[in-house]
């Protein structure tokens, strides 16, 4: 993790992030599909928040499921994020999932869509708003 202080104003965040890490990390919108750095990864290692450096999840806990983001069955402990809902889209409400540590948004989480995981549920993470930090 970073020993940086968070930023306090959206001046700040923005000096600190890219325009799309901003819209995504700081705003909730989302990458384009199929475009991010991680979509496809295989590497072994742990995924952090790439606002504040917080471990968030881990290769062992990622999957394909070929919907453009990439995706993860837990995160790397309960405690590493928060769940919020969602209804920015009338008629299809949705869980959004934060970085507990700064607040960043980082995508969704869906339940019951049948992949072959042992939780029954996808959380589907912007690429923007991660870092690989590999395994040793």
């Amino acid at each position: 993790m970073t020993n940086e202080p968070f930023p306090t104003t959206e001046a700040e965040w923005r000096r600190r992030l890219t325009p799309l890490e901003f819209r995504v990390l700081r705003q909730a919108a989302t990458e384009q599909p199929f475009t991010g750095a991680y979509t496809d990864e295989t590497a072994s290692g742990t995924y952090c928040c790439r606002a504040c450096g917080a471990e968030l999840f881990t290769s062992d806990d990622k999957f394909a499921s070929h919907c453009g983001w990439p995706s993860f069955f837990t995160a790397a402990a309960e405690d590493r994020v928060t769940y919020h809902e969602d209804r920015s889209i009338p008629g299809r409400p949705r869980t959004e999932v934060r970085c507990a540590r700064c607040g960043s948004h980082l995508g969704h989480v869906f339940a019951g869509e049948g992949y072959d995981t042992p939780t029954d549920l996808r959380y589907c993470i912007n690429s923007v708003c991660l870092v690989l930090r590999p395994s040793e």
